[in-house]
This record gives structure tokens, C-alpha cells and sequence, in this order.
């Protein structure tokens, strides 16, 4: 059914992306895949048929069964429910690193940096500069080998002075290091991008309409610049969130990420990483490789249709 030009300029941008969105099958499949992923590991204590640190001696190295339909591992502990609870802690951390990165840290620099100029823009850039003159990965590694013993140390001593029980075995210490290395990085990229979309919007004439009406530097910025951000910040986090799940898994398997005995899809990938292990029990790599490689893949084919309905070339 052919859309007139009229009729298309008559709905609104977001309703247009929305119709866009719902047209591209895959880009739904992820979503779909995205939001059951990311369901099962906030309902982990829900629906895991185990406890992640529970162990069967009479199962140890079982292959796939009613029982265990993934199989347990070389501790007789279920690998179905490790993968869950592995899940949970890929959430939780790539959530509040995007959140705190790239959205907030990144985004409000980028448009201080963008917006104002001058020097409040050169020592913006050229402190992420600084960042991003550093291999990321070799950052965050350092971030994280540096900061979790005096991490850990604090989170102890709240135990030790507080009636906080239970800190460091709930694994906070270790969530709190890998969310501040994965921010560490994480905004520099966002920054760029929205200061070069700012730089270029701040000077069209419906902005000086706004500041000749009267309008404060908070009102110009929220209401008539970052509303015309989005688009690409939006695309932005799709298919950045693919690169901080893979960096979060490549540091649990360092083990630098979760430490047991709570279980990180990282260090199960690293337990079933060797060849006695795939020729012994390939079932502890199948169950947590599939989910990292379901998540990645679907964030960055996301990311790849996000692009196409926000692109306004593309229309």
C-alpha cells in the first residue's frame, strides 16, 4: 500500500520509526531474543532449577538429562542453572554500564562540550582522548586487577562495622570493579558523538529562534537539541551493548570479572575451554557459548536495523 508524501510527513518521527522497526523480521527476532535472555536472568532465583553453588555427588559429569537438562559439571553442580545465574550478572553489569557510561557520562559531556566550545571543549576531548589512546581491553584490565583489592577491602570492612551481612558473598565488590572498569571507557565514544551532533545542530535556525525567544541554556539544550540526538545515541548503546557483554565475558575469563562461587558466563567458558574438557564434557561449553553468542550477535543485528530506521537517508 503506497504512502503518500503528505500522510508520511502527517505521523510523527517516532511512530514512522516504530512502523519501520515492525517491518524488518530479524530486528524483531532479536528483540525478541534480547528481552527472554534478559527475562530469565532477572527471574534467576525464580526459575533455575538449582542453586548456582548446589552440588550432586551422584552426578557429577552428567551428560544432558531429565534431571539436568544441560547436563551438570565437573562439580556434579547444574549447568543449566549457572548459565542462568550467569546471565543475571551480564545483566546487571552491562546495564549499569551503559547506563552510567555511555548514557549519562557521555552523553551530558558530549552536549557540555558541543554546546559551550573553547576550552570547556578542549579539556573534554582531551581528556577522553587520553582514554581512548589506551588498547580499551588493556584498560579495563588494569582498572580491574588495580581496583578490586581495595574494593573488596571497603565492601569487608562495611561488613565488619555495619550490620550489612552477606556484601562481599552477594559479589557487589566484584559487580562494582567491572561496571567502573567497563565505564572507564565507555563514554568516550558516546562524547565524540554527540559533541559532533550538537556542533552542527546548535547552529541551525530554529535554535537561534529559541535563544532569541528567551529560552536558558538547560531549556535549549534539552528541549530543542537532545531530542535531535537521539537517533544516533539510540543506535549507539544497540550495538555497543554487544561489545560490553564480550568484554565483560573476555574479563570474567581472565578472572578478573565474577569470582566464584557465583557463577559468570566467562568463567564457564574458561572451565570448558580446554581440550580434555570438550572431549570429557562439551555440555558445559555449549549452554553458556550459546547464550553469549545469542546475546552479542542479536545486540549488534539490532544495532544494524536501528541504523537503517533512524538513518533518515534510508527513508
Amino acid at each position: 500500500m503506497m504512502v503518500t508524501i503528505r500522510e508520511y510527513e502527517s505521523q510523527g518521527h517516532f511512530s514512522r520509526v516504530w512502523k519501520r522497526l515492525f517491518e524488518k523480521k530479524l530486528a524483531l527476532v532479536c528483540i525478541f531474543l534480547i528481552l527472554v535472555i534478559y527475562l530469565v536472568g532477572i527471574l534467576a532465583p525464580y526459575i533455575a532449577p538449582y542453586g548456582y553453588n548446589e552440588q550432586d555427588y551422584t552426578a557429577i559429569r552428567e551428560a544432558p538429562s531429565l534431571d539436568h537438562l544441560v547436563g551438570t559439571d565437573l562439580k556434579g553442580r547444574d549447568v543449566l542453572s549457572r548459565v542462568i545465574w550467569g546471565i543475571q550478572n551480564t545483566v546487571i553489569i552491562t546495564v549499569i554500564s551503559i547506563l552510567t557510561g555511555s548514557i549519562a557520562i557521555g552523553v551530558s559531556l558530549g552536549l557540555i562540550a558541543g554546546y559551550y566550545g573553547g576550552k570547556v571543549d578542549s579539556i573534554i576531548m582531551r581528556i577522553g582522548e587520553l582514554f581512548a589512546s589506551f588498547p580499551d581491553i588493556l584498560l579495563v584490565i588494569l582498572l580491574a586487577a588495580t581496583l578490586r583489592p581495595r574494593i573488596l577491602d571497603f565492601v569487608r570492612w562495611l561488613e565488619d562495622n555495619t550490620s550489612l551481612d552477606g556484601l562481599v558473598r552477594s559479589g557487589i565488590a566484584d559487580y562494582l570493579v567491572i561496571s567502573l572498569a567497563l565505564v572507564s571507557f565507555s563514554w568516550v565514544g558516546m562524547a565524540r558523538l554527540v559533541r559532533g551532533q550538537v556542533l552542527v545542530i546548535k547552529q541551525l535556525e530554529y535554535v537561534d529562534a529559541a535563544r532569541a525567544s528567551g529560552a536558558g541554556i538547560i531549556r535549549t539544550v534539552f528541549l530543542h537539541i537532545l531530542p535531535n540526538v537521539i537517533s544516533p545515541v539510540v543506535v549507539t548503546v544497540s550495538m555497543g551493548m554487544g561489545s560490553l557483554i564480550g568484554t565483560e565475558i573476555i574479563l570474567s575469563w581472565l578472572g578478573l570479572g565474577i569470582q566464584p562461587p557465583r557463577p559468570s558466563l566467562g568463567t564457564m567458558l574458561l572451565e570448558a575451554g580446554s581440550i580434555s574438557a570438550l572431549r570429557a564434557v562439551p555440555w558445559m561449553l555449549i549452554g553458556p557459548g550459546l547464550v553469549a553468542w545469542t546475546l552479542v550477535l542479536s545486540w549488534n543485528l539490532l544495532g544494524d536495523a536501528l541504523n537503517d530506521v533512524l538513518n533518515p537517508l534510508t527513508r
